[in-house]
């Protein structure tokens, strides 16, 4: 098992302690980080702290007959924002340029500051549809601009596009620390730039600007970057926060009804995972939501429909947060978050493009929901409730390439890169959730894939 920060920082007294470890002694000592005139030193920790800048890390010294060992503990600290706004395409509003500055100071110096200058990533898709906006905006501002539009889909999303991007970075030039590349498109579009991003001068700040359902409340939030690689989903990548995300809902209006229900099965996750209210609100108004495209995310409307619209999505932001931030680096392998995400990114990869995202994870969960009955788990009535709900919210349910080969294949992979475990969440209510960590029962399995084809295949692919 993998010691956290705690567990190492708890291991050690306030000064210098034998070593458990070792079969001769060896001697331990806490040392403090201060910096002085620009240098930093290092200080025992039971001394007196010299004046200056005392840091948050501490190097740990072991010094035995062997000679000397030294341990770093450094934490790191990672602040982001995440700000729903509207029109944020209207050159009079500060967001897109300054939303991610919380510091007044630091913004009235970046403000006036000339030339101020932005390198923009977008989807072509999009580039189409608000290209114009994008480029009148900057221009209204006065802002030294470079706008990339990309291929950003799931089959093309690989180094190549990253590679693309960093050249295009590199000739136009930007200041790393204070001048973030913005990231205006889907998932993969903000996938591609924040593996960019975090490869360029080692670390550059970047700004998310999702424009699908799905990636307003999944990926636009989280700290995740990645591209495919070698036919398998996400399988190179790292982990850095944007410096913001900007939320506005406005884009959805341009979305066809597929991608607004594709978004939808991740905010569905959250509610089977945590929060039976959302469940029920998508339950009983999830039809509407969609043909109206989630519009009338405006708080300060008290029309039925708008509170449903702005209350679902919310919640699933504020749920997905909960999950992500505690856990940013995925140093716990046991997380909700990856309910649905077992058995589809290998589904999605092997009939790509035919699936969506949403659209695999969804056949993903629904799956698992059979799963989960067969354990006794869930009621009939309430396993019976979360496939109308899928249905009602036009995801799909089953698919012929989901063999019960892949679904054993995919639990196989789960287990060999989970540390032993497979670490599965499972509904076991509306709204509640565990997770398992012992394998599931061949004849469970079986059973349950038997049901869920039986009673479901006939509502086709997708």
């Amino acid at each position: 098992m993998t010691e956290s920060a705690s567990d190492i920082w708890s291991s050690w007294d306030s000064g210098s302690m034998i070593s458990k470890n070792n079969s001769s002694c060896s001697q331990q000592t806490r040392f403090n980080l201060v910096q002085v005139k620009g240098a930093w030193n290092r200080q025992p920790e039971q001394s007196q702290t010299a004046e200056g800048k005392l840091s948050d890390a501490k190097i740990y010294e072991n010094k035995s007959e062997h000679g000397v060992s030294w341990t770093v503990f450094s934490p790191i600290t990672f602040t982001y924002r995440v700000i729903q706004c509207k029109n944020i395409l209207d050159p009079s509003d500060d967001t897109l340029l300054w939303g991610h500055v919380g510091d007044d100071e630091l913004k009235g110096t970046l403000i006036n500051s000339k030339p101020v200058k932005r390198f923009v990533v977008i989807d072509e898709t999009v580039n189409q549809l608000y290209g114009s906006w994008v480029t009148q905006y900057f221009e209204a501002r006065q802002v030294v601009h470079k706008i990339l539009p990309l291929p950003t889909t799931e089959e093309n999303k690989s180094l190549e596009l990253v590679t693309k991007i960093l050249q295009e970075v590199h000739q136009f030039g930007i200041d790393r620390r204070s001048e973030p590349i913005i990231a205006i498109g889907g998932g993969v579009c903000l996938d591609v730039v924040g593996l960019a991003a975090s490869l360029y001068r080692r670390r550059t700040p970047y700004i998310r600007v999702p424009t699908t359902v799905l990636s307003y409340i999944d990926a636009s939030v989280g700290a995740k970057t990645g591209v495919n690689f070698a036919g398998g989903k996400n399988k190179l990548g790292s982990y850095i926060p944007p410096v913001a995300t900007f939320l506005d809902c406005s884009f959805f209006q341009t979305l066809p009804p597929r991608q607004i229900s594709n978004g939808m099965a991740e905010m569905l996750k959250m509610a089977l995972m945590k929060h039976r209210g959302l469940f029920e609100l998508l339950e009983a108004d999830g039809r509407r939501l969609l043909s109206t495209k989630m519009q009338s995310c405006d708080t300060s409307s008290s029309s039925e429909h708008e509170h449903s619209a702005t209350v679902s999505i919310r919640i699933a932001i504020e749920t997905m947060l909960e999950e992500l931030a505690p856990n940013l680096w995925e140093d716990d392998l046991d997380r909700l978050v990856d309910f649905g995400h077992l058995i589809s990114p290998e589904l999605e990869m092997r009939v790509l493009p035919a699936l969506l995202h949403g659209e695999a994870v969804n056949i993903d969960m629904s799956f698992m929901v059979y799963v989960s009955h067969q354990k006794g788990l869930l009621t009939a009535d309430e396993k019976n409730r979360i496939i109308r709900c899928m249905l009602g919210l036009d995801l799909p349910v089953w698919h012929q390439d989901c063999t019960l080969a892949l679904v054993q294949k995919s639990l196989r992979e789960r287990l060999k890169h989970s540390a032993g475990s497979v670490r599965m969440p499972l509904p076991t209510g509306l709204g509640r959730a565990e997770i398992f960590h012992d394998m599931i029962e061949d004849n469970i399995l079986c059973q349950a894939y038997a049901k869920w084809t039986d009673e479901l295949s006939s509502s086709g692919n997708k």
